[in-house]
């Protein structure tokens, strides 16, 4: 059986770096498709002129592989005036042997016109933008942590062990103390009582051993530029989160609603999740849609019968860190014992990794539902969930089973 024509005017697009070619698969009444192909440039004259050339043709679906960012100028010439189906090219990869730019793109519409593409979920442009701005904060946060670690190899070098004496090595009696130390590498005499603060008084003496060390002049450059690297970052990520707040002002409910839920207490928390999965939960038909979209399910890989490896799916590379970042979080707190219990019990049979996963599935199904009907999180229906119904009834044979899957062996009452 012939598969169903599904468009029967389509459009694929080979995306490149300086050109995009484009096909148009167009199908008569009679079931017989002639293709037209053409190639356009990447600036903005040629991309305009290739939303010219599709609507001359009456083509308004359109689907193209997502090429690293070279995608991104192409729909959002597309996007007002086209339906546009975004695929991951490994969904959409042409033949071994039968691969130009031009076969590439009429395999693409040859795909797209059965109907046999699965589309990328794509948020609305601010939910887009906003996805942008977090990506860069979390790039910052980590050019911080790098930055940390490496003052930190500088004192271990120079044997400056105040990591030993304080929690925060950039916290401000420590930091008093550096910029005291780098004002003079040579001198460790200098009077440490009106650099610290509060309990650290307490720990004169270990802090006098913990900087009695050999700062080199090298070492001391170093350091110098390491906390001017430091300090800017952090400025530019504080400029950076008040672009943040200002675009994510329009999703005040939104995001007052996601900071009910267990280990989401941050406003940037909340923002980051929204950024990812957006506000319109009808982009997704369930909850296990949205989990399996984020890489929280384990995968399907059977074959003969004999199922292979079913870890999660390296989908969610930004979403899955910060929910698993939550999930951790929520844990080791008794605030939300309905989920703690949980996570205890899975970690018996399962261990730490897995229940963790679990606890971060179960996390974002709560969200979709609490953002899906506008309503806060609500711990009693996953008390209520973990109770058994008081007038529950089973059969004798349901019992044997039960019986049986405890370790129980059953044997005849006559015997």
């Amino acid at each position: 059986m012939a598969l169903k024509i599904v468009y029967k005017i389509c459009c694929g697009i080979d995306v490149h770096k300086t050109f995009v070619v484009a096909c148009i698969a167009s199908t008569n009444s009679k079931g017989v498709t002639t293709y037209e192909s053409h190639r356009f440039s990447t600036y903005t004259k040629g991309l305009r002129d290739l939303l010219q050339w599709l609507l001359a043709r009456n083509c308004k679906d359109v689907c193209m592989e997502s090429t690293g960012k070279y995608w991104i100028p192409v729909y959002n010439i597309l996007e007002n005036d086209c339906t546009i189906v975004l695929a991951h090219p490994k969904y959409v990869k042409a033949i071994r042997g039968k691969k130009t730019d031009k076969k590439d793109a009429k395999w693409i519409a040859d795909l797209f016109k059965h109907d046999l593409v699965a589309g990328s979920f794509m948020p609305p442009a601010d939910i887009r933008q906003l996805r942008d701005l977090m990506r860069y904060r979390f790039k910052l946060i980590c050019f911080k942590s790098s930055e940390k670690n490496r003052l930190q190899n500088c004192l271990t070098v120079s044997n400056i062990q105040l990591g030993n004496v304080v929690s925060d090595t950039f916290g401000k009696s420590a930091q008093a103390i550096l910029d005291k130390l780098l004002e003079n590498p040579a001198d460790t005499s200098f009077d440490l009582e009106p650099l610290v603060f509060k309990s650290l008084k307490k720990k004169l003496p270990e802090l006098r051993d913990a900087i009695d060390g050999f700062i080199t002049p090298e070492q001391a450059g170093k350091l110098k530029v390491i906390k001017g690297h430091f300090e800017d970052l952090e400025s530019r990520k504080a400029e950076l989160e008040e672009l943040i707040l200002a675009l994510a002002a329009p999703y005040q409910q939104e995001l007052a609603i996601l900071q009910t839920a267990p280990g989401i207490s941050s406003v940037f928390t909340a923002i980051g999740i929204i950024s990812e999965i957006g506000t319109n939960m009808e982009a997704f038909p369930s909850a296990k849609h949205l989990c399996s979209w984020a890489g929280l399910t384990p995968t399907n890989n059977e074959s003969a019968g004999k199922k292979k490896s079913v870890r999660v799916s390296k989908a969610g590379c930004y979403i899955k860190p910060l929910l698993v970042q939550c999930a951790n979080a929520v844990v080791t707190s008794k605030k939300h014992p309905e989920v703690r219990n949980r996570y205890l019990r899975l970690k018996k049979r399962r261990g730490h990794k897995k229940a963790i996963i679990a606890i971060a599935r179960m996390l974002l199904t709560a969200l979709y539902h609490m953002l899906k009907n506008g309503e806060n999180y609500n711990a009693e229906l996953y008390r209520k969930s973990n109770l058994p119904p008081v007038d529950r009834e089973i059969t004798v044979e349901q019992a044997i089973i039960i019986a049986r899957n405890q370790g129980y062996k059953i044997k005849s009452a006559t015997a």
